[in-house]
């Protein structure tokens, strides 16, 4: 019994030395994971953003031109429009618009159409029935001037005063005649007058009905030319599908792109896009494809920054095009864009995660168990350039390691010009600031209405 207690305490003593020396051998691995060597070569200082791929150059699948004032202006949804990716030929079916409005209008019209025609056909017969009573008025009183003709002749005999009645009677009925001859005419010319009108604006409702029925035929939209059918992007952001809407001054439906030249946009940050310029070269990377790789040059970089939806920094539209030509690449698909700023050339780095700081003196944990001070360069998304403070081949820690907090603080020589760099830099921002809000000023002066130029006061002359 008591050698058998032994073999199991021998056994025990075994096993928790295995368990040691595996705890002391795993612990070993993960001090050496977190440990790195500093690097002495080529840097590429880099800014890295999103983009989407998008034909640089494509024809827009355009809606019914709804400026002409035909229809009632407002939105018009989009009803039914083939999926995206649908490869059409010229003349073939792309999309439908909503023709409930429009058909509102076109009833307005055809009510408007048979009110003019009913009005047309009313003015005709009261100008018959008129011009009818003018013609027996005219002749009755043709009839009145040679009965009074008559009794003048026949008052010849008679005693002057009743010759002269018959002579004032036969000059009364004269000018009756001649007056009814007036108004005859000019009844004549107003009818004429009123009947034109009356086909004008008929002709004018029926001309607009052709209109809309002309343009009603364009609320069928057909691919221009043969391609593949891509929804147009808003300027939210938001793609144009079924249930969006057009209206006259942007009634985009889709594109067909030309897929022989693509470009990736993308949106840099404020911070980032002082580094940004026309020229740069760019590493291309499609997502959907990660063992493919491209190359590019940055071609356009806004001026003015935009705000972008769920977006709190506003950000700066730049072009990317795209070198290479692969038929894989399709508009919207994702592309991971590593732009080159600057290569430097025989430099020390290290990883970012490396770096650590204190009251803005930044330093690293070394391999001798010290806080080494650091004067850094430049950097991109994942490493930074070590200027002074190491040398190749140093080793730092890239996480805080155990009992760091009593290690000696080296190169304390350096913090100077840490800080010397640090007011530089914020005199650089200072002036940059004072500049911007100069140069606002000035284009407030120059704005009409703004404030007087050249110290000129209010009231004063020159």
């Amino acid at each position: 019994m008591k050698k058998k207690y032994v073999w199991w305490t021998v056994a025990a003593v075994v096993v928790i030395a295995g368990a040691i020396y595996g705890f002391g051998r795993s612990k070993k691995k993960t001090e050496a994971e977190l440990i790195v060597k500093v690097v002495q070569g080529e840097f590429e200082v880099l800014v890295a953003v999103t983009g989407e791929l998008q034909a640089k150059n494509s024809e827009n699948i355009v809606g019914p031109d709804l400026r002409s004032g035909v229809f009632r202006y407002g939105d018009y949804k989009i009803q039914d429009l083939v999926a995206e990716g649908t490869v059409v030929d010229s003349g073939d079916y792309v999309a439908e618009i909503d023709r409930s409005t429009a058909g509102n209008s076109l009833l307005d019209v055809e009510d408007a159409i048979e009110k003019a025609d009913a009005r047309c056909l009313t003015i005709r017969l009261d100008t018959t029935m008129t011009l009818q009573g003018l013609r027996d008025e005219l002749l009755n009183k043709t009839f009145a001037v040679e009965e009074a003709g008559i009794k003048l002749e026949q008052s010849k005999f008679e005693p002057p005063a009743t010759i002269r009645q018959a002579e004032i009677d036969l000059d009364k009925a004269r000018r009756a005649l001649e007056q009814a001859h007036v108004n005859y005419a000019l009844k004549v010319q107003q009818s004429k007058a009123n009947m034109n009108e009356a086909d004008l604006d008929l002709a004018r409702q029926q001309r607009r009905r052709q209109q809309m029925l002309d343009l009603l035929s364009g609320f069928t939209i057909k691919a221009p030319k043969k391609g593949m059918v891509i929804y147009y992007r808003e300027w939210s952001g938001q793609k144009r599908k079924i249930g969006s809407s057009i209206n006259p001054w942007d009634n985009i439906v889709a594109t067909l792109p030309d897929l022989s030249v693509m470009i990736s946009k993308t949106y840099v940050n404020e911070i980032d896009i002082s580094k940004i310029k026309r020229g740069q070269k760019v590493r291309i990377g499609v997502d959907a494809f990660p063992d493919k790789n491209y190359t590019g040059m940055i071609t356009s970089v806004a001026d003015i920054g935009e705000q972008l939806a769920n977006a709190d920094a506003k950000v700066f539209e730049v072009v990317i095009q795209v070198n290479e030509t692969d038929p894989i690449m399709r508009p919207s698909m994702t592309t991971s864009n590593s732009i080159v700023i600057n290569t430097l050339s025989n430099v020390t780095y290290i990883p970012i995660d490396a770096i650590y700081s204190q009251d803005s003196v930044p330093f690293v944990y070394t391999t001798s168990h010290t806080r080494q001070v650091v004067i850094l360069g430049e950097s991109n998304e994942n490493e930074i350039v070590v200027e002074q403070g190491l040398s190749a081949g140093d080793k730092v820690y890239v996480s805080i390691p155990e009992n760091s907090a009593t290690w000696k603080m080296t190169g304390e020589d350096l913090i100077p010009i840490i800080k010397q760099r640090a007011l530089e830099k914020k005199q650089a921002e200072e002036e940059k600031e004072r500049k911007a809000e100069e140069e606002k000023k000035a284009r407030q002066q120059r704005r009409p209405g703004g404030p007087p130029q050249g110290g000129q006061r209010q009231g004063e002359q020159r």
